[in-house]
């Protein structure tokens, strides 16, 4: 693995980590399509680059991580719920699911259908008036139910393609939440759920970690510092598209993406 590939992955990895369009989906097939060997430290790679986007949530976000304990127990509920389910199901998503391209495509399309499905439900449910706006979001509006019922939607991303700002965003959105509050309670929640997920992976991986080379090292700083400024990049747009626009567009993104892996797949 090259620095090149570590600066396309870093790119990847910050600009859909919190979009509903599955990070690990684009990193597993860019990986294929560059031809990269896949080896236990492109998949550690893959999951500790995270550290990147999580780091710019924090810096874009932390005032409000710490506007209230209400808050942070809400989250906390939502993260309790996923690890107990994500525990349980780690070592078969790591071992057996990760290069599952069938699999992946199949879960970029059906989640595209849902997203498409549940924003035209969602849009007659709501008569258009609750338009996708991000500013002056209350946060406390979302319940200690709905946040364990977040998290366990959340629990769904461990399957590559689902996506885990997708599974929230629709998870909040079936349960009457708006777009503004979901969407900002998603960049929250991925805080304590994508450290955990690192970390495990790294205790997980440390027999690996005490024998990387030197260029080993430059190669994940280079997709760890390249993550964290695209993510900032990533959210930003996000924040940005949703003021104006559905998820829908999202949906239709999925499903081409998901074609053309099976198109790829038939044709290799």
């Amino acid at each position: 693995m090259t620095i090149f590939h570590s600066l396309i992955l870093g790119i990847i990895e910050g600009l859909t980590e919190f979009l509903p369009i599955s990070s690990t989906a684009h990193l597993i097939i860019a990986s294929a399509w560059l031809k990269i060997p896949t080896t236990e430290f492109l998949k550690t790679f893959t999951i500790s680059i995270q550290l990147g986007a999580i780091l710019a949530v924090v810096i874009l976000y932390w005032k409000k991580i710490w506007s209230s304990w209400n808050l942070i127990f809400k989250i906390g509920t939502a993260f309790v719920v996923t690890s107990i389910i994500g525990l349980a199901l780690y070592r078969i998503v790591k071992n057996y699911l990760l290069e599952d391209m069938p699999l992946i495509a199949g879960a970029l399309i059906i989640g595209g259908l849902a997203i498409i499905l549940l924003e035209k439900y969602y849009s007659k449910k709501t008569n258009g008036e609750n338009k996708p706006e991000i500013s002056a979001t209350d946060l406390h509006a979302i319940t200690y139910k709905q946040a364990a019922a977040i998290g366990a939607c959340q629990s769904l991303a461990m399957v590559p393609g689902v996506s885990r700002s997708a599974a929230t965003i629709l998870g909040g959105l079936g349960l009457g939440i708006s777009r503004k509050n979901i969407v900002e309670f998603s960049f929250l929640l991925a805080i304590p759920t994508m450290a955990a997920a690192t970390g495990l992976d790294l205790y997980e991986s440390r027999g690996l970690l005490s024998g990387l080379s030197g260029q080993d090292i430059k190669v994940w700083l280079v997709g760890f510092v390249t993550a964290f400024v695209t993510a900032i990049i990533g959210i930003k747009f996000f924040i940005k598209f949703i003021q104006k626009n559905d998820f829908a567009p999202f949906g239709w993104y999925r499903l081409v993406l998901g074609a053309l892996v099976i198109s790829w797949l038939w044709l290799a």
